[in-house]
């Protein structure tokens, strides 16, 4: 699938971030098929968000898929349980590397009549390798072969990769802006919308590894821990995002049992 060209601004199709307060500065949401970079030191939400935006889409009866090459599938799961998501609404599925396990849980899901969210729990991998000494992987190979074959079997709509950063400490990319270019390629040709997540340093001097991504990518987002009045709060913007008029204002981001806010203009959180 490659991108479609159309023909006015109405017929460009939208995914909601499902974040109060910003999606109406968005035009509504990230337009589909799109790549948004979620950039962001630790401690700034950053998964949790993506995750957020992505179990907002199962909910709507849609197939999705969550890459972690660092965190387990239980303590993500936990995590989220943790912060009230609810999942007796959507159905989980937790898949490796094995492509014949993933065609026998393809059957699952495409018998269910929820929305999926599919967990690809890569980090368990990764330390069941490192403590049997195996040989290392390839892991683009595996991630590619995972969300081609998903797209392929249940058309999942949209995918996190959780982290870019995880990503490049296991790939030895001896080119990486060439890698990187055919990454970012690689979904867009499939017409997957995607969310990378990437680490940023405290000092906020670059939104990604190489300082490339972010030209790459059709939207960054980027979250900020900021000192105010003896309280740490985050703080959202919207750097960029390509087809559509954006409010590049700062908002503070807010979690709580109504789930993500942002309130306008970098107001005072709630009390």
């Amino acid at each position: 699938m490659t991108e479609q060209l159309v023909s006015s601004k109405g017929e460009i199709k939208r995914m909601p971030l499902s974040i109060k307060g910003l999606d109406d500065n968005i035009g509504g949401g990230l337009p589909t098929g799109s790549i948004m970079l979620v950039c962001g030191p630790a401690g700034t939400m950053k998964s949790s968000l993506c995750f957020n935006s992505i179990y907002a889409e199962a909910e709507a009866k849609k197939n999705v898929l969550y890459i972690t090459l660092e965190q387990s599938y239980v303590s993500l799961l936990n995590q989220m349980i943790n912060m009230g998501y609810d999942f007796q609404k959507i159905d989980v599925t937790v898949i490796g590397s094995d492509p014949n396990i993933i065609k026998k849980k393809v059957k699952d899901i495409k018998a269910s009549k929820k929305g999926h969210l599919i967990l690809s729990d890569l980090g368990s991998l990764r330390a069941t390798m490192k403590a049997q000494d195996a040989p290392s992987a390839d892991w683009w190979n595996i991630i590619s072969r995972i969300v081609k074959t998903l797209k392929e079997e249940v058309d999942i709509s949209c995918v996190v990769l959780d982290s870019l950063n995880s990503l490049y400490v296991l790939s030895d990319f001896k080119n990486p802006r060439n890698k990187i270019f055919h990454i970012f390629n690689f979904f867009k040709q499939l017409g997957i919308t995607a969310f990378f997540v990437s680490e940023m340093p405290k000092d906020s001097s670059k939104y990604c590894e190489y300082e490339i991504e972010d030209y790459l990518a059709d939207g960054v987002l980027v979250i900020q821990l900021v000192e105010r009045n003896r309280k740490v709060t985050r703080e959202v913007n919207i750097a960029k995002m390509r087809g559509t008029d954006i409010n590049i204002d700062i908002f503070t981001l807010e979690f709580g049992k109504d789930g993500f806010k942002a309130l306008y203009g970098g107001k005072m959180p709630l009390v």
